[in-house]
C-alpha cells in the first residue's frame, strides 16, 4: 500500500482524530484549524480541493515549492501537490533570503505555496489566505490516476552543494514507499492500527530530510505530529512545558537536539512517562549520549540509524542496548534495512572486507533518483549494480566507514562535507559564500572536532585593510554572512591572517589551519 493510499485509509478511520499539531504565539482561525492544530478528516479533505486546484490551474507538471515553517498548511500542500502529480520542495524560513532566491531559481516552479511571507519577489505564489480560500470554494475531486506514484518525484529537498549553489535531491514515490515500510519495523516496530496512535516529536523543519522520518511515520501509522517551532525550540523553559503536554511517543531528532535537553534535569521519564521510543539520525550518536539518556529514561527504546537525504532519510538501524554501548565505542549504525546493501570500498572501486575502512556505498530500493536538473553530478554520485540478480541505484555518500560484526560504522567525511548538528554542511559552500564578502581575499573553514564528532567550524581568513579590532570584525562579517547562509552553517569562530598558508598544488593547507592556535 502507498503512502498515499495508506493517509486515505486513516483518515477514513479516524477523522476527528487529530493529526498534526503546533504549539506558538499564533492562532489559525480560518479553515477549521485553531490553534495550529489540523484532524485526519481536514487534512485528506483539505489536500484533496488544492490538488483538484492545482491540477487545473497549473500546465506543467514541474515540481512546486511549498515555503513556511511547521504551519498546518504546509503538510496540506505537500500532500496536494503530490496528489496533483507533482513533487513538493519543502523550503524553510531560516533559509536566508538569498539562499531561498537560488532555490526558487533552481527549481523554476510554476507556483510557489507560501504560509509564511516570502523574503524575496516571485512571479506567482499563493499565500495563506489564496490557500485557504481555494480549500473553502473548491468543488471539483482529484482523481487518484493524477497521484505521484512509482519512479515519479515525490518530494525534493536540497542540501548544501560545493559551489555555493544547494543541490536539491529527488526521492521517488517508489523510495518513500519502501522507506516507511522498513521504518515501521525499527527498533520494536510500530501498531499501524494502535488504539489512539502515536504521538510523534517533530524537531527538524521540512526542509530537512529528519523530517520525512517523523512525518510519514506519523501519517502511515495513523498517528500525530507534534511540532516544534523555532521559537519554542529556543526556549527551554517553553519547550519543557510543550514537551511535557504533547504526551509523545516517540522522539525524533538529532543527538544534538537531546543533548540540549539533557542539559536540564527536568528532562525525564517523569516529564514524558509515555516516551517509549528514542530514533537518532542526522549526526553521530556518542556513548555518553546513551548513557545520560537511559539514566534520564530507563524505560525507553534507544535506536540509532545512519543514512544521508539521497538514501531517503536512513537505511540502518540498531537498538543501542547497555551491553552495545559498553561494547563498541564509537557506536555502529546498524545493519542495512531489506532491499539495501551497504558496501565499503577503497578508492578503486574494490569492495574491502571488515574491519578495513573505506567509503560508504548505499545501494538498494530508496536510493535517489540523482540530483535537480543537475546531470553531471547525478553522473558523479550515482549510478545501478545488479545485487540478488535485482539492478538498483547506488550512491556514493562520501562517508568513511567500516564493517565489524554484522555492524556498519560511520567514521566521517572523506571529502569536505561535515556534519553538524544533524546538518550536512559542505565546507566549501561556505567558503564561497565568504568570498563574496568585499572585503575577503581568502577564505577557509576547518570544522573542529571533540570526541570524534563535529562541534563547531572556525574561518581563517585573509582581508582587506588593516583591523582594529578582530571582535569587531568578525561579528561584521557573521552579520554580513547571515544574509547568505543559514545559521547553523556561519563559523563560531573568525582567526584573522596576513595570508593562508597553502599546500603544493595550490590549494588551503587545512591540516595546517587546523593546527593553528590564536
Amino acid at each position: 500500500m502507498t503512502i498515499l493510499d495508506k493517509i486515505a485509509e486513516n483518515a477514513l478511520k479516524h477523522p476527528e482524530r487529530m493529526v498534526y499539531y503546533r504549539e506558538n504565539t499564533e492562532n489559525f482561525q480560518s479553515g477549521g484549524v485553531k490553534g495550529g492544530s489540523l484532524s485526519w478528516g481536514e487534512l485528506e479533505e483539505y489536500s484533496n480541493r488544492l490538488a483538484a486546484y492545482l491540477d487545473r490551474g497549473l500546465t506543467a507538471k514541474t515540481p512546486v515549492v511549498v515555503y513556511g515553517h511547521k504551519n498546518p498548511y504546509m503538510i496540506v500542500c505537500f500532500l496536494a501537490c503530490v496528489k496533483s502529480g507533482r513533487a513538493y520542495c519543502p523550503v524553510d524560513i531560516s533559509v536566508p533570503s538569498n539562499r531561498a532566491e537560488l532555490i526558487f531559481k533552481e527549481v523554476n516552479p510554476e507556483v510557489i505555496l507560501a504560509t509564511e511571507e516570502l523574503p524575496v519577489q516571485a512571479e506567482k505564489v499563493l499565500s495563506l489566505s489564496s490557500i485557504l480560500s481555494i480549500i473553502e470554494n473548491e468543488k471539483k475531486i482529484i482523481s487518484r490516476a493524477k497521484y505521484v506514484s512509482g519512479e515519479e518525484i515525490f518530494y525534493i529537498i536540497f542540501t548544501s552543494g560545493s559551489t555555493g549553489i544547494p543541490k536539491g535531491v529527488q526521492i521517488t514515490g517508489n523510495c518513500l514507499d519502501r522507506f516507511v515500510e522498513w521504518a515501521v519495523s525499527v527498533g520494536s516496530g510500530f501498531e499501524t492500527g494502535r488504539e489512539g496512535g502515536y504521538t510523534f516529536i517533530n524537531q527538524a523543519p521540512f526542509s530537512f530530510d529528519l523530517s520525512v522520518m517523523d512525518l510519514f511515520l506519523a501519517l502511515y501509522t495513523g498517528g500525530t505530529l507534534w511540532a516544534l517551532d523555532k521559537k519554542i525550540q529556543s526556549d527551554m523553559k517553553l519547550l519543557l512545558e510543550s514537551l511535557k503536554r504533547s504526551s509523545a511517543h516517540v522522539w525524533v531528532s538529532t543527538p544534538s537536539f537531546a543533548d540540549v535537553c539533557l542539559s536540564d534535569r527536568q528532562f525525564s521519564g517523569e516529564l514524558m512517562p509515555g516516551l517509549e521510543r528514542f530514533l537518532f539520525c542526522g549526526e553521530t550518536l556518542t556513548n555518553q549520549t546513551v548513557r545520560r539518556l537511559r539514566e534520564a529514561f530507563p524505560k525507553a527504546e534507544i535506536v540509532n540509524t545512519y543514512g544521508p537525504t539521497e538514501s531517503t532519510v536512513a537505511v540502518t538501524e540498531v537498538v543501542v542496548t547497555p551491553g552495545i554501548n559498553e561494547t563498541y565505542n564509537p557506536l555502529p549504525v546498524g545493519k542495512e534495512k531489506k532491499g539495501t546493501r551497504i558496501l565499503i570500498m577503497d578508492q578503486e572501486g574494490r569492495i574491502l572486507p571488515e574491519g578495513q575502512k573505506g567509503e560508504i556505498i548505499i545501494a538498494g530500493d530508496t536510493v535517489s533518483a540523482g540530483y535537480w536538473n543537475n546531470r553531471k553530478l547525478t553522473k558523479e554520485k550515482f549510478g545501478t549494480m545488479e545485487i540478488d540478480e535485482t539492478v538498483c541505484r547506488f550512491y556514493r555518500t562520501g562517508d568513511r566507514g567500516y564493517k565489524q560484526d554484522g555492524f556498519t560504522f560511520y567514521c566521517g567525511r572523506i571529502d569536505l562535507q561535515v556534519k553538524l548538528h544533524g546538518y550536512r554542511i559542505e565546507i566549501e559552500d561556505i567558503e564561497s559564500n565568504l568570498m563574496k564578502l568585499p572585503c575577503v581575499r581568502q577564505a577557509a573553514v576547518v570544522p573542529v572536532f571533540k570526541d570524534g564528532k563535529a562541534r563547531s567550524l572556525t574561518a581563517y581568513l585573509s582581508v582587506k585593510g588593516d583591523i582594529e579590532n578582530s571582535f569587531e570584525k568578525a561579528q561584521e562579517l557573521r552579520s554580513r554572512l547571515k544574509a547568505y547562509l543559514p545559521e547553523y552553517m556561519i563559523p563560531k569562530k573568525f582567526v584573522f591572517l596576513d595570508s593562508l598558508p597553502m599546500t603544493a598544488n595550490g590549494k588551503a593547507d587545512r591540516k595546517a589551519l587546523g593546527g593553528l592556535r590564536s
